[in-house]
């Protein structure tokens, strides 16, 4: 095809590039007057659209094995998988209640919601498809008033100097009983990623000021290491969240030299104004994040060549929830970062009436390493099964608000 383009260009010498554009795109931007759309093309995006663009994907999901599913069973928000000595190793939040979310009904022993009452497991595979999960949680909350005496939830997984240490967010009450998901960050650490984990019961990133951007959760807390140092990601939210006016969810980063800290937040936080978890993986001598669910950049896959400013480099559809990809140079702090192709996610378990979360595979080519490029494709189609959803509430809820209208 290139070859058939260049013969036609070859035998047409008196058609100039503005003649032919934009029926054919120059890979340099025009040296003319263009619309501001066709400007963007260059100056924003590239003129081969998304198939040309290294962070931009499509997402294929498929189930994973050796999971057991109950309806009292929740599986969510897993960490990034990590390979060590040719096993994979991820965790993540666990429920494993006698019933399921109440919530505001509550009680010491009936959640309030999917991430209420949670420790967090650990699942090895040799595959990334096949899972065998501990007999036993990697970390237990602590007894009251430890730390996360009511809930710990949604770990990442950091490796420096030989050491691990899991990041957490700690609930020490009810989640979701007063105006807000209020938890900060807590860490343990064990010599081996088979544990035994130790649980040191203290805040290593805390609240901001009362009124500040992040003064009522500092959540999905997500390591890794950068020119040399820990770079904490984090989700934060303001006491209001989202009332009144108030900013709902957006992530900043904190910085330190060593896992207990100190960890600095960044003065430019918040460094993305989106997203409802983070995902965060080195990129060339940058940093890239998938940006999903929350916020006007929702849905989108973003790039700091400093870790710190991020800009939009592609419009992603489906993307992963609480996305744990597998990212083998997330600690190598080299310059070099490759980018990611899998890793697992949660969604929510339709059996279990939503109460319930499984964890999932997720594949895609957000890579320098692979070359995929039916994850490529911008024109998805998909079957009726995804447009016409079983009745829940929220279908309910549209209905009720689309006939409301059409009155």
């Amino acid at each position: 095809m290139k070859r058939a383009t260049a013969c036609c260009l070859a035998i047409l010498p008196i058609i100039s590039v503005a003649e032919i554009f934009p029926a054919l795109i120059p890979e340099e931007k025009p040296d003319y007057p263009v619309s501001a759309a066709v400007a963007r093309l260059y100056d924003q995006w590239n003129p081969h659209e998304d198939r040309g663009n290294e962070l931009y994907s499509n997402f294929k999901y498929t189930p994973v094995e050796g999971l057991e599913r109950k309806a009292t069973i929740s599986r969510r928000d897993p960490s990034k998988v990590i390979l060590v000595d040719g096993v994979y190793h991820v965790w993540y939040t666990c429920r494993k209640t006698a019933g399921i979310p109440v919530g505001k009904k509550a009680t010491e022993s009936i959640p309030s919601f999917d991430w209420d009452l949670c420790d967090l497991w650990h699942a090895t595979s040799s595959n990334g498809w096949n899972w065998v999960e501990d007999e036993k949680p990697a970390v237990t909350r602590l007894a009251k008033p430890g730390y996360g005496w009511r809930s710990i939830s949604t770990t990442d997984v950091l490796i420096w100097e030989g050491k691990y240490y899991l990041y957490y967010q700690g609930f020490n009450e009810i989640p979701g009983l007063n105006a807000g998901d209020r938890a900060a960050v807590t860490v343990a650490e064990a010599d081996s990623p088979n544990g035994p984990w130790k649980p040191l019961g203290k805040v290593v990133v805390d609240f901001g000021k009362e009124g500040e951007w992040d003064s009522d959760a500092i959540h999905d807390p997500y390591p890794i290491i950068y020119k040399g140092k820990i770079y904490l990601y984090y989700k934060g939210s303001p006491q209001k969240g989202g009332r009144d006016g108030t900013l709902i969810r957006a992530q900043g980063v904190a910085i330190a030299e060593h896992p207990l800290g100190p960890f600095k937040k960044s003065p430019l936080n918040p460094v993305i104004n989106s997203g409802h978890e983070t995902c965060m993986f080195p990129f060339k001598d940058g940093v890239a994040a998938i940006v999903s669910l929350d916020g006007a950049e929702k849905n989108t896959v973003q790039y700091a060549p400093d870790g710190i400013n991020f800009e939009v480099k592609s419009l992603i559809q489906i993307p992963p929830v609480a996305p744990g990809p597998f990212c083998y140079d997330a600690f190598a702090g080299n310059g070099d970062g490759r980018g990611i192709s899998w890793g697992l996610c949660h969604i929510m378990d339709k059996e279990s009436g939503n109460n319930n979360s499984i964890l999932a595979r997720f594949d895609c080519d957000l890579s320098l390493d692979v070359d995929r490029q039916y994850f490529k494709r911008n024109n998805l189609r998909f079957n009726d099964e995804t447009y016409f959803q079983k009745s829940t509430k929220m279908n309910g809820w549209l209905s009720t608000q689309i006939e409301g209208g059409a009155k």
